[in-house]
């Protein structure tokens, strides 16, 4: 279940975890050298031509992508290394046995109810008898909407998206909202487009469909038969859902309604009754409709599918959404389409690390306390303040510095810029766990048990202020986000990491790399979208109509770009799509004054393995962004993510920054060199 909060992330490849494997006190005995290692380097590539290769050639080549995996880069090394450490903490756990209620009986009988193979192949599908049950008692259409939300509240997503979260129009208070949703293929193209390759994963996903049907009691016959309805019922939802490009679009999914005309204008589901089954009717009186078009599907859909289709969707949904708790087979099933088809992957993650990573989703802030109890210095966050002030001094010199935009504009920009709320490491206050309930009985009993207390706690939203002291991501994660609607830049205690953050290293490595970092998600909030909202935390213009066009005219050169940038054989970056760029850009240019700044004055210290400050701020950047990924994956993702795959991430900005041309003598006929009248310079 997600709030309606727009989060916008430094990446969504892998929202990972970091960390040592070593507590909290013993982990920084490194030199100064440690984070740029020049065997990672390949010294045969000119780092005027291939920056990324330059850097990052070596490590490539010895780093392939493991079996189980999709990708590997730095993220999935140090979420390994994480991983590790919260094993530790639910280990221990789970043998101490804490007090009935407590933090550590929760995450421990958690840990130890998902581990236990031998009882979950036992009980097979069992688990599920009594949500089975649900759906065959259903008489008549108008029974859908109750077991929908009932679904919705356990942590099973058939047809559409809920959420409560800050109104975006009126950041103080919560709204519902209502978003598509309900297929299980990654997005509306994998049903639509006539490309061979999809077409080929249209026909594997049926088969992968039958199969879970097949293991669920089907006749192979009915399940091939099921299998091919529920997947022409989703490509109706997909057929009126938006496109990710689309989606970008904030002020076209803002339709505000009252309960009421959205009631009138939808009156085949019942609505009424779906919200009365949430428990939340009497506090819903407005809410905002995402997409129109796909909610006026949804009606049309609920009078054409028989009974029995729904049916056969929502077991679908169930099936799907909690195979990953159940036996092998099931696992099985789920990752050789989800894993092997999807993205490459080989072999399935060891049953530990899948089992930490649903631990650290569903008891977020309860392992958190006990993950920064263990592993975080409290030396990084003040370092890392530092660096955010020296970063937000940065962005304001160059605010004050744009000649494309006006006084009025200017003047607007910095006051957003200086309201911005910054959050590191972990919440002052942490979240109240005490009415979730876990028990010894059943993996997939304590995951409907963790998402129905998610939801109560979401619900619990309607009708109260906006809390902007709460957080979006668990302290252990390897990640960070910028939050228009609270105007908040967020870095949890797992991205202060190594190789993003070395408390030994100098500062032009710290500032290539978490630098870079933070000014990304401070750059978020002037970007494509968070532009759009005011220092409050709404959407509002506050820019003259003048510089939104100055403004479009320069990011439309990053779209141009990127455009061009092919990835894989012929397959290219979708501009459009990965406007995250703006804020890579933005991120780097600030972070490389922020670094300048800090010097106070002064030279770079000496050179430091033969290369100078500035030399070293730009390969922290390019070897943050290191790594491999397999095919599949690769496509997917360039139809998915609003990120660009690494390689472009580092090489598109550096070929339009004049500061990396003179730190490396960069000149007309080198391979990263771009005409000065194509690079966009916005921030």
């Amino acid at each position: 279940m997600k709030t309606t909060n727009l989060i916008l992330p430094l990446s969504i490849l892998i929202m990972a975890s970091c960390g040592n494997r070593n507590d909290k006190n013993s982990g920084n005995n490194m030199t100064t050298n440690s984070s740029i290692d020049l065997a990672n380097f390949d010294t045969t590539v000119n780092p005027k031509d291939n920056f990324y290769q330059f850097v990052n050639g070596n490590w490539i080549k010895n780093n392939p992508v493991p079996s189980a995996e999709a990708t590997w880069t730095n993220f999935n090394i140090i979420q390994d290394n994480n991983l590790l450490n919260l094993r530790t903490l639910l280990e221990e756990a789970a043998k101490t046995k804490g007090e009935p209620g407590s933090p550590k009986q929760k995450v421990g009988d958690f840990y130890s109810t998902a581990m236990d193979s031998a009882k979950l192949n036992k009980e097979g599908i069992q688990p599920l008898d009594a949500e089975f049950k649900l759906i065959a008692d259903i008489k008549s259409v108008a029974d859908l909407p109750a077991v929908i939300a009932h679904f919705h509240i356990i942590g099973v997503r058939p047809l559409f998206d809920f959420g409560i979260g800050a109104d975006p129009k009126a950041s103080t208070e919560n709204i519902t909202t209502l978003n598509q949703g309900g297929i299980g293929l990654p997005d509306m193209d994998y049903y639509l487009n006539p490309d061979a390759s999809l077409k080929t994963i249209r026909e594997q996903y049926m088969l992968h469909v039958a199969a879970m049907f097949k293991l669920m009691g089907e006749p192979e016959k009915q399940a091939s038969v099921i299998a091919s309805k529920i997947f022409e019922l989703e490509k109706q939802l997909a057929e009126k859902s938006m496109t990710r490009v689309q989606l970008r679009d904030i002020e076209a999914q803002y339709n505000k309604k009252t309960l009421a005309d959205f009631i009138k204008s939808n009156p085949a589901f019942g609505w009424a009754a779906y919200f009365k089954a949430l428990g939340i009717d009497s506090k819903v009186d407005h809410l905002i409709i995402g997409q129109p078009a796909f909610f006026a599907r949804i009606d049309e859909v609920i009078k054409s599918a028989s009974l029995e289709d729904w049916k056969n969707y929502l077991r679908w949904n169930l099936i799907s959404s909690t195979a990953g708790k159940l036996s092998d087979n099931f696992i099985q099933e789920r990752f050789n389409f989800y894993g092997t088809v999807l993205s490459g992957s080989k072999t399935l993650r060891p049953r530990w690390k899948r089992v930490i990573q649903q631990s650290d989703m569903s008891l977020g802030d309860l392992l958190g306390q006990l993950y920064v109890e263990k592993y975080f210095s409290a030396d990084a966050k003040k370092k890392v303040n530092v660096m955010v002030d020296n970063l937000t001094a940065s962005f304001k010199e160059r605010i004050n510095t744009r000649e494309w935009m006006s006084d009025e504009t200017k003047k607007q920009a910095l006051h957003k810029l200086e309201t911005i709320m910054r959050k590191l490491a972990y919440p002052d206050k942490w979240r109240d766990y005490s009415l979730m309930e876990i028990k010894s009985d059943s993996y997939v009993a304590n995951f409907f048990r963790g998402n129905t207390c998610d939801f109560k706690y979401m619900a619990d939203k309607l009708g109260v202020p906006v809390d902007k002291t709460e957080w979006g991501m668990t302290p252990s994660t390897v990640n960070a986000y910028y939050n228009p609607s609270y105007n908040e830049i967020v870095f949890p205690a797992g991205i202060m990491q190594i190789p993003f953050f070395d408390a030994n290293a100098d500062d032009a490595v710290n500032y290539g790399g978490m630098g870079a970092i933070i000014g990304h998600e401070l750059t978020h909030g002037f970007d494509d979208q968070g532009c759009q909202f005011d220092a409050e935390g709404n959407l509002k213009n506050w820019w003259t109509k003048e510089d939104s066009l100055r403004f479009k005219e320069r990011t439309n050169k990053v779209v141009e770009q990127f455009n061009h940038f092919a990835v894989l054989d012929t397959f290219h970056v979708n501009g459009e799509l990965t406007l995250e760029n703006i804020a890579d850009l933005g991120g780097l240019t600030i972070a490389f004054y922020a670094y300048k700044k800090s010097l106070e004055g002064k030279p770079a210290p000496e050179k430091i393995n033969g290369f100078t400050g500035e030399q070293r701020f730009f390969i922290s950047w390019a070897q943050g962004w290191r790594g491999n990924m397999r095919p599949e994956y690769l496509k997917q993702l360039l139809k998915t993510n609003p990120h660009s795959p690494n390689m472009a991430r580092v090489m598109a900005p550096l070929a339009n920054m004049q500061e990396f041309y003179t730190a490396f003598d960069v000149k007309e006929g080198n391979g990263m060199f771009r005409a000065e009248k194509d690079r966009p310079v916005i921030w």
